[in-house]
């Protein structure tokens, strides 16, 4: 009997735009904590999976949609009820905050009723619900709006334009930012960001898709330009008052990470200079915005990069847990309301990652950190007193958990280089009660999957380890040669070596190896949760270190018998289109042929808060912006490179490009461009599909079938 064939992958099999991507997955365990209760979330229904001393439930069914869409009065709406995404906001209350298009109400399934509803406002955008106060932030047309519970719709701004947003996020989303309104505990009060960017230069983009394309401009500011505002409002619904807070000239400033004291009479935020080499803990008073105090400082020369609010310990609300970076590592410390520091909680070479929460019984926090390994993902307890850990999970892969109402138990989906995925009830005290949920079988266990390993080598420093992932060709014969290629970031805020599944190998990597490529990934200095002397090594030289690091990992290819040393290709986007771009025109005899997805070519063109944390202004650096400037080394391309861009890209702007293809021409060197229409900077949808197959066609074309000739 003939052995059965495996199947081979297409991209629809592979990529998440993908037609068939969807149908070959597991489905996702959904969960949600009813206070110290875990539920089990379908479309349908909502069953019972653990009972709040956390002992196993037999699937105990709570109720179904069914029960509820007869109680939604336009039947039309009911029809598009699910319940994947039910929250259960009170503990002591058998009620569901259930969501269609057109309103949000809140289920009771014992009394199967529906005790409260909200209409959603039309037309909206930034919402933030809070179950606190069963109230809305949201805008409209660029002016900030809060609906009460009672329905009545309060409108805190009237000036709101494109020049000055309201309720928006900020500071292009550095620093942690990702909304633009902060409710108090109780929800009865709302901070807010204005932001007045009228002064900043318009970025000029096109939107296609009408009769005659229009302009679609973006705010953006370059480093070393004008930046924007911003100023912080407090808004009382019953008052209808907004206290501003009396923070100074907002010129060159940063205001990040608001906080609310657990008695609503203290707002902090952490101020910075344009410079970033300073971050302030203030404290505002509430009812009149009058700076209080700086209650702490931390000063570094390079930068100071604060991304986490306070968190208050719920048993004592005189005092706060502050991360920092300053010993080298991201960990925690205790502080009091006066800004005494007490004590620092946690401490070692690894990085705190999250505070997920307090178990409240134990006094203790709940932590994700990178203690076990620097590409493992592992959770902890904290004791507040004592800062004794105690590791939760297995201690091995990478994990992501949500914490129960009084923090007594997670529930934790994990996976490692050899288990897809795996979900698991864990207590955070004491040492029984852990039990596997699910474990879902490997998707791909029907296809023919190329072998992936994990490894480290030394960095270009000649001391420090980086991490490595190899995928080999499908079918791999050690007595052949491959063509081998690159896939690369490299940049600060993100890793592409994890201990998660298959060593967290992209979709691409694994079609690429069934063409026969060997794909090599290597995490230099400069790149994610490793500390701050790993990152800031590059700090005013981006792409220096980086590369020299990534050439430690093309020594280590070339000795390996199997990887043909004059068919080396690199890949990357954003940061990592930089990368791309840097690696084959600084070295133009290594690297063969290249695909650069919406890079950066030029520091100058990119924004303030990012560009300038870690290159200062160009006006500080000028020696650092142009050494790193790509369009100086146009001359020096000599293999096949296509650059890739969305044309409506807010971040890595056209400009990169376009100046780059600029430069090649006017160099003579010969690069390829393919742009997306109507695309911003990452593709999404089928789009995405067709990228990575004309990723792939590049590399056959151009990197297969070379020689040194």
């Amino acid at each position: 009997m003939m052995a059965q064939t495996k199947k081979a992958f297409t991209l629809d099999d592979l990529m998440w735009g993908g037609t068939n991507y969807w149908n070959i997955q597991p489905r996702h365990l959904y969960t949600a904590w009813w206070g110290d209760q875990l539920l089990k979330l379908g479309v349908e229904e909502v069953t019972l999976l653990s009972d709040a001393k956390g002992r196993p439930c037999t699937e105990q069914k709570l109720f179904t949609a069914a029960e509820v869409k007869p109680l939604i009065a336009d039947t039309t709406e009911g029809r598009g009820l699910s319940l994947l995404y039910a929250t259960f906001p009170y503990a002591d209350r058998s009620v569901a905050l259930l969501q269609t298009s057109k309103s949000r109400f809140l289920y009771d399934w014992k009394k199967k009723q529906i005790v409260w509803s909200q209409a959603k406002e039309a037309g909206s955008d930034n919402n933030e619900f809070c179950p606190a106060s069963r109230s809305e932030a949201y805008t409209k047309d660029w002016n900030l709006y809060l609906k009460t519970a009672d329905g009545q719709e309060h409108q805190i701004s009237r000036d709101g334009s494109r020049q000055i947003p309201y309720g928006t996020s900020v500071h292009r989303d550095e620093f942690g930012i990702r909304k633009g309104t902060f409710f108090s505990p109780s929800g009865q009060l709302l901070a807010f960001y204005r932001m007045d960017q009228s002064m900043v230069t318009d970025y000029p983009l096109v939107d296609i898709e009408h009769r005659i394309a229009e302009e679609v401009p973006e705010k953006y500011p370059m480093a070393g330009e004008t930046s924007h505002k911003v100023t912080v409002g407090i808004f009382n619904p019953k008052t209808e008052q907004t206290v501003w807070l009396q923070a100074g000239d907002p010129t060159d400033r940063y205001f990040t990470n608001i906080s609310w004291a657990p008695d609503e009479k203290t707002l902090y935020m952490i101020e910075l200079p344009r410079s970033q080499d300073k971050a302030e803990l203030v404290a505002y008073d509430v009812a009149t915005g009058v700076r209080k105090d700086v209650l702490y400082t931390e000063e570094n020369p390079k930068y100071v990069h604060p991304v986490h609010g306070l968190t208050f310990l719920p048993w004592d609300a005189s005092k706060f847990i502050y991360q920092s970076e300053r010993d080298g590592y991201n960990h925690l410390y205790l502080f009091d309301v006066s800004g005494r520091e007490i004590r620092q909680l946690t401490q070692g070479d690894f990085v705190v990652l999250d505070l997920l929460g307090f178990n409240e019984a134990t006094k203790s926090v709940i932590i994700q950190s990178t203690e076990s390994s620097h590409i493992r993902n592992n959770y902890y307890s904290v004791s507040v007193e004592t800062g004794r850990r105690t590791l939760l999970d297995n201690g091995e892969g990478v994990h992501t958990a949500t914490l129960s109402g009084t923090g007594k138990f997670l529930f934790d989906r994990w996976s490692s280089p050899t288990t897809f995925r795996q979900y698991a009830f864990r207590p955070t005290a004491g040492k029984t009660g852990t039990r596997v949920l699910r474990e879902d079988a490997d998707p791909w266990s029907g296809y023919a999957v190329p072998e992936i390993s994990g490894g480290t080598l030394t960095a270009a420093d000649g001391r420090t380890e980086l991490f490595y992932r190899m995928v080999k060709p499908v079918g791999f014969d050690p007595s052949k040669k491959y063509p081998a290629v690159v896939y690369v970031y490299g940049g600060p805020g993100l890793r592409n070596v994890e201990e998660a599944w298959n060593y967290w190998a992209r979709p691409w990597e694994i079609y690429m190896a069934q063409k026969g490529f060997l794909i090599f990934v290597l995490d230099n200095r400069g790149s994610a949760d490793r500390g701050f002397e790993f990152e800031s090594c590059t700090f005013r030289h981006l792409g220096d270190e980086e590369m020299r690091d990534q050439l430690c990992g093309v020594e280590y290819l070339k000795s390996l018998p199997y990887v043909d040393a004059d068919r080396l290709g690199v890949h990357g986007w954003s940061f990592g289109g930089f990368m791309t771009t840097n690696l084959m025109c600084t070295y133009p005899d290594v690297f063969k042929v290249g695909v650069a997805g919406g890079p950066v070519t030029d520091w100058k063109y990119y924004e303030v808060m990012y560009g300038e944390r870690y290159m200062d202004t160009p006006q500080e650096n000028p020696e650092g912006y142009a050494s790193t400037s790509l369009l100086g080394k146009a001359a020096r391309l000599k293999g096949r490179l296509q650059v890739i861009f969305g044309y409506n890209d807010p971040t890595c702007v056209p400009q990169h490009t376009f100046s780059f293809m600029r430069a090649c021409i006017n160099a003579g060197t010969q690069p390829d461009l393919f742009i997306y229409p109507n695309q911003g900077h990452n593709m999404t949808g089928r789009d995405m599909v067709h990228l990575h197959e004309r990723i792939t066609r590049y590399f056959e074309d151009y990197l297969k079938g070379c020689s040194k000739n």
